[in-house]
């Protein structure tokens, strides 16, 4: 969920209840030739009593079918959709549903509070402009919506889906989406606030919608609508030309992990719990935070007056504003500013201010917590895939920092909301990224920007549409552009010819009208080609595959021996604090990193770890406390007498790092401190020993 932010003013003179909405719904404003075939099945795409009358899809020709030379899937990748939003935030705020029993009229209708005329709209007031009124009729006429700038309309109507399907998309990843403080305050709601029923509810709609297309197609497991819960899965269902669709979770408070006043509200009992079920699910890949700075991690900020309003927010939920501080590095998250939102300030208590920021200081103090590198580790046991967008640097370096030195490389950027410089460490990993849903020029520009690192590491490329997700889509380049989509076009893969997308009485055109709903990304795509060329889109092209790596390499990680573990250890010296805690060598090896070797406060102090007998070493991780290594050199040893240098630096930072070298054998390996980073001694909470 996006949340891009309005570009609208908004009325200054509204008080009361309007104005908390104003503030905390402005956070969701921002947070939220034929292919080959066989006579015998020419019709599979076909369904066998589709709902009369329904929507059309404008798309004829064979959806391609089975793997290209090299063995590999084709396809677009959807990295980020929602498609039971409406579900989410007490039930109104998204009006329509993905699908309904009763037909297109019952699913494509408005909220009952937005008629007659959309006066009782305050949501389509606050995230659009204006007074908030339009045609609340959707099926047939659809005047005023689904469009490109209506954030509170059904976008993802299966027919829709289906359309993007038939225009070559092959996976799409429905991030079940929810925000209890959104909930709450909302005059609108006909269900619960908590966010894990939410979240329960979307996932069995999204298997009732695949139940619902099986239906059309003839029974269970006929329908182009596939639920995956694993990369050959997904790979079998594209090969059969039919889409996989992958579950995620993207909400503020995941588990019940909010934090009040900096304390965590959760526990890691919590987090197993809560991982265990939405695993079972079938949820493969999650955000750990979203908007609000949570007890798993620090967030991406959001700039100008509304992340002064969302800022606002934050205090009113939890008691803290957010905290800057110097970057340490290149990426930093969004600049705050100092710009105000009248509206969302009067709501705090009297004496209470939004702080200042110094324009120097970009980066959120709030990283990965204790509870969140306990979440990322979960997840990594259990083979789930991280989204990082929304996290703020400081927890997205500790995050891949985690994934690093275990080599996992389940890490997902999803819709242009991680820093860039970021682009190349993600891929090194084996991760997979794709752009948010922008218009053809800049779409292209920032893929351009990125294209010689996927040439580097052979990936293709994603886009996320984020449909029902508040973000504002690309809207129309005119009827008189100089470079036009012309209707009819062929798909990517040449077998299918794609005209103009009509439901009802309503045709949408993408040169006039925009990207409306999900069924315009086929037109979209064109729009990619036709303004850049083919290479973008062959990138596109290959998202597919790219994505079905990164799921398939996390699936077969193997988590390596430590060597280290248990093994004996010694140290020039241990720092003393009182007889009743030790900072001993063993500590540094015995696999909880809540315990921790220390020295004493001065140079040339030295870890020395015996693996037993001579083994191969390739790399060793080292999670340093506070007190960290500037300059420190790895050494091994076969005799622990006569030391070789098998890695060193003189720019170490703290963290987490991880160090790599040729192989060698040795039976003894030691970490030897030359110059500290501060003012105290040496110390590490784990040192971790690999042949791999």
């Amino acid at each position: 969920m996006s949340m891009r932010p309005p570009t609208h003013s908004r009325t200054s003179g509204r008080r009361g209840p309007l104005a908390v909405l104003s503030l905390l719904l402005a956070t969701v404003a921002v947070l939220l030739g034929p292919a080959p075939g066989s006579a015998a099945d020419s019709s599979w795409w076909d369904p066998v009593a589709r709902p009369a009358p329904d929507s059309q899809i404008n798309v004829t020709g064979a959806p391609f079918k089975g793997t290209d030379e090299r063995g590999e899937v084709r396809g677009f990748v959807d990295a980020h959709n929602h498609l039971m939003s409406n579900e989410a935030f007490g039930g109104r705020l998204i009006c329509g549903k993905t699908f309904s029993e009763q037909g297109v009229a019952d699913a494509l209708k408005d909220c009952p509070e937005h008629y007659p005329d959309g006066s009782l709209a305050i949501f389509d007031f606050i995230t659009k402009g204006g007074d908030g009124k339009h045609d609340p009729d959707g099926w047939p006429t659809f005047k005023d919506w689904p469009a490109h700038d209506s954030l509170t309309h059904q976008q993802n109507y299966y027919a829709w889906v289906e359309r993007a399907w038939r225009g070559g998309q092959r996976v799409l990843v429905n991030d079940l989406v929810t925000n209890g403080v959104i909930c709450s305050v909302y005059f609108f709601k006909d269900r619960s606030c908590d966010e894990m029923t939410s979240i329960r509810l979307q996932a069995r709609k999204t298997y009732e919608m695949q139940d619902y297309i099986d239906k059309m197609f003839g029974g269970p497991g006929k329908g182009w609508f596939r639920i995956v819960t694993d990369s050959e899965q997904a790979r079998d269902v594209i090969q059969q030309g039919k889409l996989a669709v992958v579950l995620g979770v993207e909400t503020s408070e995941p588990f019940g992990c909010k934090q009040i006043l900096d304390v965590a509200q959760c526990s890691r009992a919590d987090i197993d719990r809560g991982l265990d079920e939405l695993h079972q699910l079938g949820v493969r890949s999650m955000f750990l935070c979203h908007k609000f700075d949570n007890a798993l991690c620090g967030v991406r900020f959001d700039g100008g007056a509304l992340g002064t309003a969302i800022n606002v927010g934050q205090f009113l939920s939890t008691g803290t504003f957010w905290k800057t501080e110097k970057c340490t590095g290149p990426q930093h998250d969004n600049p705050i500013g100092l710009a105000a939102a009248p509206q969302a300030e009067k709501q705090l208590p009297a004496g209470v201010s939004v702080p200042g920021y110094a324009a120097d200081a970009q980066c959120n103090t709030r990283g990965l917590t204790e509870l969140g590198e306990y979440a990322v580790r979960g997840m990594m046991q259990r083979k789930m895939m991280l989204e990082i967008d929304h996290m703020s640097v400081k927890a997205t370096g500790r995050a891949l920092d985690i994934m690093e030195s275990a080599a996992y490389p389940g890490v997902i950027s999803s819709h242009s909301w991680m820093d860039l410089n970021w682009t190349e460490r993600v891929y090194g990993l084996g991760g997979f990224i794709a752009q948010y849903m922008n218009g053809s020029e800049g779409f292209i520009a920032e893929a351009k920007r990125t294209e010689a690192l996927r040439e580097k590491y052979g990936v293709g490329y994603g886009y996320g549409t984020d449909m029902n997700g508040v973000g504002g889509w690309p809207g129309p380049r005119g009827a008189d552009t100089p470079t036009p989509v012309k209707y009819p076009f062929r798909s990517t893969d040449g077998g299918s010819v794609i005209d103009r997308q009509t439901t009802g009485q309503r045709t949408w055109d993408l040169n006039t009208d925009g990207a409306a709903h999900n069924g315009m990304v086929p037109d979209w795509i064109e729009d990619i080609r036709v303004v850049g060329g083919q290479d973008v889109v062959n990138d596109l092209f290959r998202g597919a595959e790219s994505y079905l790596d990164t799921w398939g390499a996390s699936e077969r990680h193997r988590a390596g021996v430590n060597l280290a573990s248990g093994a004996p250890a010694s140290a020039s010296t241990t720092e003393w604090w009182n007889p009743f805690t030790t900072f001993a060598a063993s500590r540094a090896v015995d696999g909880d990193l809540g315990t921790r070797w220390a020295s004493e406060w001065k140079d040339g102090q030295w870890l020395r770890i015996d693996l037993g007998k001579p083994q191969l070493v390739k790399k060793v991780t080292l999670d340093w406390e506070r007190a960290y290594g500037k300059a420190y050199r790895v050494e091994v040893s076969d005799d622990g007498a006569a030391w070789r240098t098998a890695w060193s630096t003189t720019s170490g930072d703290g963290g987490l790092d991880t160090v790599t070298f040729s192989g060698t054998t040795a039976r003894y390996v030691r970490i030897l401190g030359q110059q500290r980073g501060t003012d105290w001694g040496y110390s590490l909470r784990e040192v971790g020993v690999y042949s791999g």
